[in-house]
């Protein structure tokens, strides 16, 4: 990635729109770039990495004409001749199989027995299906002319993809559909830019690691799962840097460590405007560092900006893995050797449960995206019926949890999953889809249409 990455000045008191977070946060990682590094792996091992450049089409796909199905080769000018317009008798005189080319000569009226894939023997054109067929004895069969043109059931040398052509443009990312294509090409291996290292950690005086004994006040650290395992879906080197007590001197060694060993830092909690939030009045002394206030429900607040490592040469790789907190994960730990002397981006999400949750789709993950170089476009909302009331305030974007579903009419609808509070995480687990109801949008009757996005793909 590249520097200087200088945040646009807003106001703090200024509410912002989602359309206007989703902008200005794209404005400010275009500055910075995405990540430059590239290796090349095996394809088996590139699934789901962003391509690093142009994979240019080394051969014709397919390479040859061939057969579409399995049937019968033979010249389609013969189609055009009388008396084709009842049934067309051709002499069969050898078998083309898929990989073995058939070799021989031809005469007017001849055709070959064809496999699918078979490569099509020179001066024939057009395949008809062997269910079309009429076997009259054995060297001669029948079938009505009418139900085929010239051409059919033939594919073309090049038709899915001229030799030169851009086969996958750098930026995509390795579908197992798009594997399949390189592997098309003869392709072994290919050049992917590496994952985006993020350092995650919760803040709080309140939060428990699973695992440890319950005590009064306390709850028990949910985002660090949800927020990791969302980050891993996207394929990025996760860090676990654990939690971080409400201290200002542990927070701050926390962001300057997360800084030198990673792209972006990615926080929850802490960044209201209560008296324990530190790291609302840290980060503010560490780097240029925003605080939104989006007009949005559930979630309100977000943290952008950016943090300069400590210097290299006061954090060695010994002292690196040393710095490491107790409770960080193996992947941070075995991360030490990955120290940066970029700036890092920080995101910092509300603690909420699902406030964190939607907070990191709606606006982390496209940061993310564009921060991998990925030129993945952004999930188009379907229009579904809502199946029963839904409440909405004018002025700010409102995302409930829904669960899409076809009744016994075959009519698609929406219904929420229920309480819609921020803090319960079970409406992310029953929900299959966000409902987006957008500024201007008033309450929702039945029948009336919304918009939904899909969770599958998203997380």
């Amino acid at each position: 990635m590249n520097a200087p990455f200088q945040p646009a000045a807003q106001p703090n008191a200024q509410t912002l729109t989602t359309g206007q977070v989703l902008q200005q946060l794209s404005s400010m990682l275009q500055t910075l770039g995405p990540v430059t590094g590239t290796e090349t792996l095996p394809l088996l091992d590139a699934l789901d990495r962003i391509l690093a450049q142009d994979v240019l089409c080394p051969v014709n796909v397919p390479p040859h004409d061939n057969s579409a199905m399995d049937g019968y080769a033979f010249d389609g000018a013969l189609l055009a001749r009388p008396p084709c317009a009842q049934e067309l008798q051709l002499r069969v005189v050898g078998t083309a199989l898929a990989g073995r080319p058939w070799q021989g000569r031809l005469q007017a009226g001849d055709c070959i027995k064809i496999m699918t894939g078979a490569v099509m023997p020179e001066g024939l054109d057009t395949v008809v299906p062997h269910e079309q067929v009429r076997i009259v004895d054995d060297e001669h069969i029948r079938f009505a002319a009418a139900r085929l043109q010239a051409g059919d059931n033939r594919r073309l040398c090049g038709e899915d993809l001229r030799q030169g052509a851009v086969a996958l443009a750098r930026g995509q990312r390795l579908t197992p559909a798009a594997l399949g294509l390189l592997a098309s090409l003869g392709l072994v291996q290919v050049n992917v830019r590496r994952r985006l290292r993020v350092a995650y950690f919760s803040t709080g005086d309140e939060i428990l690691a699973p695992g440890a004994s319950p005590r009064e006040g306390a709850i028990y650290d949910s985002n660090r799962f949800s927020l990791q395992g969302l980050l891993r879906r996207m394929g990025a080197h996760v860090l676990d840097l654990g939690v971080v007590a409400d201290e200002p001197a542990a927070l701050e060694e926390r962001l300057r460590e997360a800084s030198a060993l990673a792209d972006v830092i990615l926080t929850s909690g802490g960044i209201s405007a209560g008296e324990a939030d530190h790291t609302r009045a840290m980060l503010q002394r560490l780097g240029p560092v925003q605080f939104w206030r989006i007009a949005m429900r559930p979630g309100r607040p977000l943290a952008v900006g950016l943090l300069q490592p400590r210097t290299p040469a006061l954090l060695t790789e010994k002292n690196a893995s040393s710095a490491l907190p107790a409770g960080a994960g193996s992947s941070a730990k075995q991360s030490k050797s990955l120290v940066t002397s970029h700036p890092a981006v920080l995101l910092g999400l509300p603690g909420n449960p699902v406030a964190a949750m939607v907070s990191f789709l709606m606006f982390v993950r496209p940061a993310l995206l564009q921060l991998m170089g990925s030129s993945e476009a952004a999930p188009v909302p379907l229009q579904v019926a809502a199946a029963e009331p839904l409440a909405k305030r004018p002025g700010r974007t409102e995302y409930q949890r829904g669960i899409v579903e076809r009744g016994a009419d075959g009519r698609t609808t929406v219904r929420t999953t229920g309480p819609q509070g921020s803090g319960v995480l079970s409406s992310m687990v029953s929900a299959n889809a966000i409902i987006v109801l957008d500024d201007a949008q008033a309450d929702v009757q039945p029948g009336e249409m919304v918009s939904v996005l899909l969770l599958d793909g998203l997380i």
